[in-house]
């Protein structure tokens, strides 16, 4: 059995590769992958070890195929496919690696960006021709450095118009590029004379993209608006940091008496466990340190261990204390939501609904109601690392019933497709105007709204690597297998 550490482990939600289209949502497993030294003749040992751990922690175990069933001889990744419950339907998240180092960073919100989170969309009737639209750019990122903000248009790629056909090569492949920025001019989006050169560099992403408090004292409301990104305690060299700016928003929140609450997670698809539980103990109402924020659902034989060593509430995990906790001032809370809001985003937006009123607006959330653990060979005879699916998790109310491709439904469905995208906060930003409709605040009388054009999306929320983020729920220390 692999002994994790209960009560003391920091579990990881990052989100499993999501390819969406602008109607349908496709997910495909996340598969992390480099140039791999492993030669076919070591196949049978990671594949025996690859059975060993799924056989012992998988949630599913008791579905997979008999070992000697199977051809030990293939690729680590072909084996792991058939140990995989349901791939399209129900486990569309466990996943192999043959670099586990790179995908912990990946996980730790490091990598080499140019610092782009966009959409592709059509920009003429003829689909000849695509646009990428920024749905944000990262916090110290080189794109930031050369300029570019959200809303912004770009067109070209070294001076090639981005095609459907030719969009993965431009994007995916250059170290360094120079964009030419785009503008819309009636209803026709066209390139300008404008560029940008930005060349990649390694960055740690800063999950707090945007925060302000917006005073609409007409109407008896103080409004509390927070852009976070991804679930993520901090750094390598200081642990808490971005625990602490979240904390440091809601204190600021606090002292202005914010009454209302919107939570954008648009383009969050997850984090640590521990950041949501942070983010959660400052929004809920009348929670506090006895009160169950989520509980953990393992396979049989995890069940009996954790509450045999722990007690019967071992998988129950709840609220903390917060000083600069908001939730008795608010009835409720917003939750701006897209295909790509999933993991830690759905843990928090569930995990509230037991205290207080939750109101999504937006799209269907990605369903992943699952944890995992990044697992690596305790031997070090490879980099070959799996995560693996665990279990599920429920909230106070034992509801965990959105772990499906159709995932959470909003309460308010608004496609997020007019561009440019306007600023964060901006009271015309499509999903933010919802929320200031259904909150009793029209739009400021005699407020000009910028020419906009409503696009057909086909691939959303990437990076500017194409990599769509993954959607886990890992845990950060290395789990040894040991003798039951």
């Amino acid at each position: 059995m692999l002994h994790f550490k209960k009560l003391s482990f920091l579990y990881f939600l990052v989100f499993a590769a999501l390819v969406v289209s602008c109607k349908d949502k496709e997910i495909e497993p996340g598969v992390e992958s480099t140039q791999d030294s492993t030669t076919a003749t070591d196949y049978k040992a990671i594949n025996g070890w690859l059975y060993e751990i799924m056989d012992d922690a998988y949630f599913w175990y008791k579905d997979m195929p008999a070992r000697e069933s199977l051809d030990s001889t293939i690729a680590p990744y072909d084996y792991f496919e058939k140990l995989v419950y349901n791939r399209e339907t129900v486990d569309r998240f466990s996943s192999v690696t043959d670099d586990i180092d790179a995908l912990q960073n990946e996980f730790n919100g490091i990598s080499k960006i140019f610092g782009l989170s966009y959409s592709l969309s059509f920009i003429d009737s003829g689909k000849s021709s695509i646009g990428i639209f920024l749905n944000y750019v990262v916090k110290d990122s080189p794109a930031e450095k050369a300029g570019l903000k959200r809303g912004d248009i770009l067109l070209k790629v070294n001076g090639t118009q981005l095609t459907e056909s030719n969009y993965s090569t431009l994007l995916g492949g250059n170290e360094t590029a120079t964009f030419t920025l785009g503008a819309l001019a009636g209803t026709v989006i066209s390139a300008t004379t404008k560029t940008v050169s930005i060349t990649k560099a390694e960055v740690t992403e800063d999950p707090v993209a945007f925060s302000s408090v917006i005073s609409k004292s007409a109407y008896g409301k103080t409004i509390g608006y927070l852009v976070y990104t991804q679930f993520v305690p901090g750094t390598s060299a200081d642990e808490a940091r971005y625990d602490n700016e979240l904390r440091q928003v809601f204190a600021d929140f606090k002292a202005k008496s914010v009454n209302e609450l919107v939570l954008d997670l648009r383009f969050n698809s997850g984090g640590y466990i521990s950041s949501a539980e942070t983010l959660a103990s400052l929004i809920g109402k009348n929670v506090s340190t006895s009160k169950t924020f989520y509980t953990e659902q393992w396979n049989d034989k995890y069940i009996a261990y954790w509450q045999k060593t722990n007690g019967v509430d071992a998988l129950n995990y709840n609220f903390r204390s917060e000083a600069n906790n908001v939730g008795s001032s608010l009835s409720r809370v917003f939750v701006l939501t897209s295909n790509s809001t999933a993991s830690a985003s759905e843990l928090v937006i569930n995990g509230l609904e037991p205290y207080m009123n939750v109101v999504t607006i937006g799209e269907n959330t990605a369903g992943k109601n699952l944890f995992g653990s990044l697992i690596s060979d305790d031997l070090d005879r490879w980099k070959w690392g799996a995560y693996v699916m665990l279990g599920q998790t429920a909230n106070a109310n034992g509801e965990s019933d959105y772990g499906t491709v159709d995932g959470m439904t909003p309460d308010y469905f608004v496609e997020d497709s007019s561009v440019p995208y306007k600023a964060f906060g901006d009271e015309n930003e499509t999903l933010f105007r919802k929320a200031l409709d259904v909150m009793g605040i029209p739009a400021s009388a005699g407020s000009r709204v910028a020419a906009s054009k409503t696009v057909e999306t086909f691939r959303k929320s990437l990076r500017d690597d194409l990599k769509v983020r993954k959607n886990l729920m890992i845990k950060t220390e290395r789990i040894k297998p040991i003798s039951q």
